[in-house]
């Protein structure tokens, strides 16, 4: 099945729980029956934990344009600094992916990635690093459009345009640590469901991967997951959904084959369903767990 027709196919689950209690033409949803292990590793963010504060230092975010080998165009990509940022001190990295329907600019426009981040640093609570939040959408007219679902197949190439212009670009114009533990890729929904791809197929790359309710997949999970061993050695691999995600079946499958492989992860269950509010407290929890 196509990725673009499969993709838009599950999403009718979410759908139906975003429109109201009747969803799509009346229907009512099946309601999710958490099962045993399912329920959060950590406790929730705090209140205002997302929300601009006044007093404290903030990071920069900046819109590079860098030149793409594998689409053949130039592209843009927003690059978030921390507070504090030092030229002549060398900072790791997390690339960060958006949804279907975003672009590069989906985590600081919808989301709320550099208040997270910039109220965790004045907490002191987070390793300083570089977040790298480029568009995932993979080809020349990159704008996801009336149909975002139809350009669903870009998504599944971005990986060239990840390993092949993105991170060689990052290291040459940037102070970042250029080794394995030392980057870490995580997404929301589709870029969830890339980071898993990507991630988990690219252990000498990353050593930290994480799905943020990720989005349905054409592969199975032990295609997912090409290298047992290489999976073994990540310093993380996170996976979580909301308990209201209709989703919640693509993670859940992750998780399974995961824990009867024996591979080492966090399965963390969130309270709510395929949103910001899921993905900035995501954010919040993994971001600590980086580069310690």
């Amino acid at each position: 099945m196509q990725l673009a027709a499969f993709f838009a196919a599950a999403l009718l689950s979410v759908s139906a729980f975003a429109q109201g209690p009747g969803g799509p033409g009346g229907r009512q949803p099946q309601p999710i029956v958490l099962e045993a292990d399912e329920k959060p590793a950590f406790p929730a963010a705090p209140v205002g934990f997302d929300q601009k504060r006044t007093g404290i230092a903030h990071g920069t975010i900046d819109t590079v344009i860098y030149d793409s080998k594998s689409v053949g165009t130039k592209r843009k990509m927003s690059v978030y600094t921390p507070p504090g940022y030092n030229k002549n001190t060398k900072y790791p990295v997390l690339y960060l992916l958006h949804g279907i329907g975003g672009d590069h600019r989906e985590w600081t426009s919808e989301d709320a990635a550099h208040e997270v981040l910039d109220n965790l640093y004045a907490e002191k609570k987070i390793v300083p690093m570089i977040v790298v939040m480029p568009n995932g959408r993979a080809q020349a007219d990159d704008r996801a459009g009336k149909n975002a679902y139809a350009t669903a197949g870009a998504f599944g190439v971005f990986d060239k345009d990840l390993l092949g212009s993105i991170i060689p670009y990052m290291e040459a114009n940037y102070p970042v640590k250029a080794d394995r533990e030392h980057r870490a890729l995580a997404g929301l929904s589709m870029g969830g469901g890339q980071s898993l791809n990507f991630g988990l197929a690219n252990t000498n790359t990353f050593a930290y991967v994480g799905g943020f309710s990720s989005a349905p997949n054409t592969k199975a999970p032990d295609q997912i997951v090409p290298d047992i061993e290489g999976a073994k050695k990540l310093k993380l691999l996170w996976v979580s959904v909301g308990d209201q995600d209709g989703l919640i079946n693509v993670s859940r499958g992750v998780h399974k084959y995961l824990k009867e492989k024996d591979i080492k992860h966090i399965w963390h269950i969130d309270s709510g369903g395929h949103n910001a509010k899921v993905w900035n407290n995501d954010l919040y929890l993994f971001s600590q767990l980086l580069f310690k």
